[in-house]
């Protein structure tokens, strides 16, 4: 099921329409905000093809550049570690989130690895009043397999007002309910060190085009 998380991922941003310069991201439209940063990433990607061939370390680059400072992945962290960070002091909550950050890094650059060219239709901005969370839906479609359904999780910072994403929701499975589930039990039994031995370790692993 992570694969397919990872899968959908891959699909929204190798799907979007290729510019030639880089789109200005909105943040104060969370709709804008998703549908820019999809399209500047798979414009940076589709430039950087054979680099990305011989290196695919480069798409970890690409995800830290184009991607990550538009994920709210603080709050994305503190969501995955949940109840437990109770358990531990300040200290090593920051490092559990400073080592959160590469990781997901490195789970955004291995999605990117197997895009292909389905079709994503990402539904149109709506009114969103004075709404603190929001929901951005989309639809992949490949010929001959079912539609999927993805929703893009969108929170505004109530300091600064700029949306940013925290979780993405593949047919009804969210990213950051999964990684919770992982972890949990780790926690649990093991410790919050053990889950940033984890995480490092993931993080540190080398990119494979195409696995």
């Amino acid at each position: 099921m992570f694969k397919k998380l990872l899968f959908g991922m891959a699909v929204v941003v190798s799907a979007l329409p290729a510019l030639a310069k880089p789109v200005e991201v909105d943040l104060t439209n969370p709709y804008a905000m998703v549908n820019q940063v999809a399209t500047n990433t798979f414009e940076r990607i589709k430039s950087e093809k054979k680099d990305i061939a011989t290196n695919p370390e480069v798409l970890k680059q690409i995800v830290s550049d184009e991607l990550m400072p538009y994920v709210d992945a603080n709050y994305a962290a503190l969501k995955v570690l949940g109840k437990y960070y109770r358990n531990y002091p300040k200290e090593k909550v920051y490092e559990y989130i400073n080592e959160f950050k590469p990781y997901i890094v490195a789970t955004y650059a291995n999605a990117l690895a197997y895009y292909e060219d389905q079709k994503v239709i990402i539904e149109p901005a709506h009114d969103i009043g004075d709404q603190k969370q929001v929901n951005v839906k989309a639809l992949v479609q490949d010929p001959g397999k079912p539609d999927v359904n993805l929703t893009f999780v969108v929170r505004k910072d109530s300091r600064s007002g700029e949306w940013r994403a925290y979780d993405m929701v593949v047919e009804g499975i969210s990213l950051v309910s999964s990684k919770q589930s992982e972890f949990e039990s780790i926690l649990r039994q093991q410790g919050i060190d053990t889950v940033i031995a984890l995480m490092k370790d993931k993080s540190t692993q080398k990119v494979s085009v195409g696995n």
